[in-house]
């Protein structure tokens, strides 16, 4: 089945849906951090600072997030940037006040990546991020948010300092890479307007 979708901002193009995949009332796609459909910039060969998987959704291999060649450029700066603090240990506020910290709390791990695409001037607390961007999940990128907690799904996987949900979860206590959650119940889903 192949329908139309039509977001501000992003040309129309064609997406197909697999068969048995949810779609919403209008025939559309139902909303996924997969971004199928949503073609991005081209990049080239993946690299050890900028490591890429083809198609449409991230992976995590041995720790290390790859970017979907076919995602927009911001996701893929999201990710390469929790690639770069995914062995700091968590701090109590830390990245907030300053972008480089020698630790991370949550929400200045979303704040981090965030901002390494530009989608963020000043870091953001859990309560904070409850009225940024625009409701519920987006295509590419939903932040969950709740005034305890806070963490990004992106292109399939999550970027988090809880280990919930995660079966193997890589040694540390700060921001790592995980697959994504099977419930957000209790959270607030956010996302920039464009992705």
């Amino acid at each position: 089945m192949i329908a139309a979708l039509a977001l501000p901002g992003i040309a129309q193009a064609a997406v197909a849906v697999p068969s048995g995949s949810g779609t919403a009332a209008t025939g559309s796609p139902a909303i996924t951090n997969g971004g199928a459909g949503l073609s991005g910039a081209k990049v080239g060969a993946s690299t050890s600072s900028q490591p890429v998987v083809k198609g449409f959704r991230a992976k995590i291999i041995k720790g290390v997030a790859y970017a979907p060649s076919n995602a927009p450029l911001q996701v893929q700066k999201i990710i390469w940037a929790g690639d770069k603090i995914r062995h700091k240990p968590y701090i109590y506020g830390g990245g907030h006040g300053i972008w480089n910290d020698a630790g991370y709390d949550c929400s200045g791990s979303v704040s981090f990546v965030l901002h390494a695409a530009g989608l963020l001037k000043i870091s953001m607390d859990s309560s904070q991020f409850e009225s940024w961007g625009s409701g519920g999940a987006g295509h590419w990128v939903t932040v969950y948010t709740n005034p305890a907690h806070a963490f990004i799904q992106v292109a399939g996987i999550r970027f988090d300092t809880s280990a919930e949900d995660d079966p193997h979860p890589p040694a540390g206590t700060g921001p790592r890479w995980r697959p994504d959650m099977h419930s957000t119940r209790g959270f607030q889903s956010r996302h920039p307007s464009n992705l």
